[in-house]
């Protein structure tokens, strides 16, 4: 038994050896590596080998075709090299596999790891550079006017979490937009739009890559989100003129209108503050307007025309009575409507004649003339000569009154302008008669024009005459006036003289402690004379006198004329405003620009007046509103007055209103 045993040794080593090929002792000679996991940052070149490897003289080593991906690394004698720059958005982890072969014979097999670490490397990025988003002005608060996934950003790095912020461009354009979160970009409503405060606001949307904002490496991306305010129908028709607190309702004035008993007035009524007239509230939508009488209109005595709102009289009134007209606008979408009063008064008009302001009244034409040409006014030759006749309280029968020269061939009228129908070929004074006649109650009444033909045109301002016709310049009369001036102050010097020498002692015994100084002028300032008013201070004006010798005769007062009448081209300027009125509201868009929004079609001659409203362009500024009840007279010459119409030098036929949102007071 014991030799048998002693045989075990040697054959159990010759049975290892012919398994494995190699002696025994060679068998622990494979190739080997220090570690398997390799971790690196991306975007970083690892210039050396990644591992240490170990390989036995009688071995090869290769890179096994399993290395992912196969280009990534390469062998250098016997050594590992990463061959690109390792990107973890592109591959996290990387794997290279190692073979030691002893010529064909695969001796082992071994796997290194290389795990990319990420950096934050990549920026956000928007969808969108600018993006345009409308939003109705009813949109209820909190609603989520942007949802997030039209908003928010995208990283391309992972695991990065994306921090929002929304910066205002427009003013206190935050006060009604704000994001949902700072991670959650949706962009929600938190106050009630006005499209006419804020028709588009426009902001900043940022996103940042850190939760800190100085943290490195951060970056940020950024896009411009504008919101247009789209107008939606909130506010009823607003009766102008009217004023409001709010901007949606607008408290409207009552209309009211003087009219005869006994007559039948053919053209549209005249109103005060103005023709009934109705916008709608939002003028963003300007719906067209539908006018009619719900109430008050006893035996259908008047009329109203549902598509500009003029009141006629289908009928006379026999008896003075008040009528109370319930006047309604409505949307032509039958969305919204509002409802006036229109007060009408009907009043005996006998002891109203139809009168001229003045019997006698001034022109001049020049010599060389042309047919058509208008006569000036000989007392502010700048004007247009106007002859008008009136009833006192009943502006409509004013509408009825037409003109014309009885006595004369060489002149003509058109409305209320005498124009020349020959050549003007003599230097002389001419007397002509017009007479004044109402189509409705049948009344006339006359006055006299006396119109003087001029070899030139009568001086302006700033020149004077002699009787000779010798006109002095504009410095001729400051040196006049230099010269008067220096020998009046000469004269009362002297004057002080005398006086202080023969009075001397009953001034001093009769002088005593001067009164303590009392407050004078206004106490309430509202009620200030306006200094910069330049009518004349009597409706009596004397015209400057001509080239011609003669002294035109003075004018006898009228009974029509016992207030300062105001040139047609230069209007008084209205008294300061009172504080404390309620604000008033236009039409329009500019402070300064004025555009007309309603114009009524001019009529034939037969078919009586038309009337007009002018008015700012935005809600908030101040412009004039002039209401014209008269067509414009179609005058060659007429035009350089600046007036329309029969009406413009009457306060009861040419209404300006002052509305604006930023005005105190209403102005008729």
């Amino acid at each position: 038994m014991g030799a048998p045993a002693l045989l075990w040794p040697p054959l159990l080593l010759t049975l290892l050896t012919g398994l494995f090929g190699q002696p025994l002792g060679t068998l622990a000679q494979v190739c080997t590596v220090n570690q398997t996991l390799v971790k690196i940052e991306e975007n970083h070149d690892v210039p050396g080998p990644l591992v240490d490897i170990v390989v036995p003289e009688d071995l090869q080593l290769t890179l096994g075709s399993l290395s992912s991906p196969p280009y990534a690394f390469k062998l250098v004698d016997n050594q590992l090299f990463l061959n690109m720059t390792p990107d973890y958005e592109e591959t996290s982890l990387l794997v290279a596999v190692l073979e030691c072969k002893r010529g064909d014979t695969l001796v082992t097999q071994i796997r290194v790891s290389v795990a990319v670490l990420d950096v934050n490397d990549n920026e956000p990025i928007f969808p969108f550079t600018i993006k345009n988003y409308n939003v109705s002005e009813d949109t209820r608060v909190n609603t989520i006017v942007i949802p997030e996934t039209e908003l928010k950003a995208t990283d391309a790095d992972k695991d990065d979490i994306l921090v929002y912020t929304l910066q205002e461009v427009t003013p206190d354009a935050s006060k009604f937009f704000s994001l949902v979160s700072v991670t959650n970009p949706a962009l929600k409503l938190d106050q009630t739009l006005d499209f006419y405060k804020n028709q588009n606001m426009t902001f900043k949307l940022l996103a940042r890559d850190t939760w800190e904002e100085n943290a490195a490496p951060s970056h940020k991306a950024n896009a411009t989100l504008v919101l247009n305010v789209l107008p939606a129908d909130l506010r009823t028709p607003w009766f102008l003129p009217c004023s409001f607190t709010d901007g949606y309702v607008c408290i409207q004035a009552q209309y009211h209108a003087v009219v005869p008993t006994g007559h039948k007035l053919p053209s549209p009524l005249i109103l005060t503050p103005g023709p009934i007239y109705a916008v709608d509230g939002d003028q963003a939508i300007n719906e067209r307007i539908i006018y009619s009488i719900i109430s008050g209109n006893t035996d259908d005595t008047f009329i109203i025309n549902a598509n500009d709102g003029n009141l006629t009289m289908a009928k006379s009134i026999p008896s003075p009575t008040t009528f109370t007209l319930l006047v309604k606008a409505e949307q032509a979408d039958k969305a919204r409507y509002s409802v006036t009063q229109a007060i009408v008064e009907a009043r005996n008009a006998s002891g109203s004649p139809l009168q001229f302001s003045l019997s006698l009244y001034y022109g001049t034409v020049t010599l060389g003339s042309e047919a058509g040409t208008a006569v000036k006014d000989r007392t502010f030759p700048s004007e247009i000569l106007r002859i008008q006749a009136q009833y006192q309280g009943f502006p409509d029968l004013n509408s009825a009154v037409t003109y014309r020269v009885t006595n004369s061939t060489e002149f003509m009228m058109n409305k209320d302008i005498i124009l020349t129908t020959v050549t003007m070929e003599e230097a002389r004074t001419i007397r002509v008669e017009v007479e004044a006649s109402n189509s409705v109650t049948k009344d006339t009444a006359t006055a006299a024009v006396e119109i003087q033909v001029s070899e030139r045109e009568p001086p302006t301002t700033g020149g004077g005459e002699l009787g000779d016709g010798q006109r002095f310049s504009t410095v001729d009369m400051a040196v006049l006036g230099g010269v008067l001036g220096a020998l009046l102050l000469v004269a009362l010097i002297c004057l002080v003289i005398l006086v202080h020498k023969h009075y001397r002692h009953r001034l001093t015994c009769c002088s005593g402690k001067a009164s303590e100084p009392q407050p004078s002028g206004y106490d309430n300032l509202t009620f200030l004379p306006d200094q910069k008013a330049k009518w004349s201070p009597t409706s009596n004006r004397k015209p400057e006198p001509g080239p011609e010798p003669s002294q035109p005769p003075l004018r006898p007062p009228s009974p029509m004329s016992s207030s300062p009448t105001p040139p047609s081209s230069t209007p008084p300027s209205p008294r300061p405003k009172a504080s404390g009125s309620p604000k008033t509201v236009q039409a329009g868009d500019s402070p300064s620009a004025v555009r007309s929004i309603l114009t009524k079609e001019r009529r034939p001659e037969g078919d009586g007046g038309y009337k007009a409203v002018w008015f700012g362009k935005d809600i908030g500024a101040e412009a004039d509103v002039v209401v014209l009840n008269e067509p414009t007279a179609d005058v060659d010459s007429a035009s350089a007055s600046g007036s329309e119409g029969s009406d413009d030098d009457d306060p009861k036929q040419k209404r300006s209103l002052r509305l604006g949102a930023d005005a105190d007071n209403t102005y008729i």
